[in-house]
């Protein structure tokens, strides 16, 4: 039987601390960097938004009247970055024409009905949009990402079949309802990943030690 996550997310809270995350300074900085993060690394992430800042066009209306060309020799440190401008042009056309570029308006939507419209903007995947919902909505859902799904398998609390899904539905069961809990859990599943839970794993150092099962990691590589 796989331990109560509770216990897992008190163990790494105590071993490890608060990691202060999402950063970013306004919602729509952290709706940006969301979607920049995808198939890249945060310091990367980090140089756009500061070339945006720089540029003085992070908001909404600004980045949603710039050019494509202009927006992607921008965010061009984050990678991918033609894609990813066509990407948060797709989130800005949305914002613009549901909610009038209004983050506030957006967010006073359900859980539910908004999710269901992130997902309909193109290039806006489960965790990118759980990421915009719990990060700058302060909605109540937890963040799924290839860490976490590393880790699981690994300690064996989930199978392989396990999708994006499967693996939300599981944790959102096994937790209370607190967005503040789904924040930090993630954040921390996010260092253990990056620190310990490595594709070649620092198991001995790990603070996720004590909850491999009889006879080390499993699958999950």
């Amino acid at each position: 039987m796989p331990p109560s996550l509770q216990k897992v997310y008190h163990h790494l809270y105590k071993s490890m601390g608060s990691q202060h995350w999402w950063p970013g300074e306004t919602p729509f900085e952290v709706c940006v960097g969301a979607i920049l993060t995808q198939n890249t690394n945060w310091t990367n992430v980090e140089k756009a938004i500061s070339n945006l800042k720089k540029a003085h066009l992070l908001t909404p209306q600004r980045l949603h009247q710039l050019d494509h060309q202009r927006l992607a020799q921008l965010i061009r440190p984050a990678g991918y970055f033609n894609i990813k401008a066509k990407r948060l042009a797709a989130f800005l056309d949305y914002l613009m024409e549901a909610y009038e570029g209004d983050l506030g308006l957006m967010f006073q939507k359900s859980l539910t009905g908004l999710r269901e419209e992130l997902l309909a903007v193109k290039g806006i995947g489960p965790e990118t949009a759980d990421s915009i919902l719990l990060y700058a909505g302060n909605k109540s859902v937890f963040v799924v990402d290839a860490y976490t799904r590393r880790i699981f398998l690994r300690h064996g609390w989930i199978g392989e079949d396990f999708d994006y899904a499967a693996i939300q539905e599981y944790c959102m069961g096994a937790l209370p309802a607190d967005r503040a809990l789904f924040n930090e859990f993630h954040a921390l599943m996010v260092r253990v990943g990056k620190d310990y839970c490595r594709p070649r794993p620092r198991c001995e150092t790990c603070p996720l030690k004590s909850f491999l099962p009889e006879g080390g990691i499993q699958g999950g590589f």
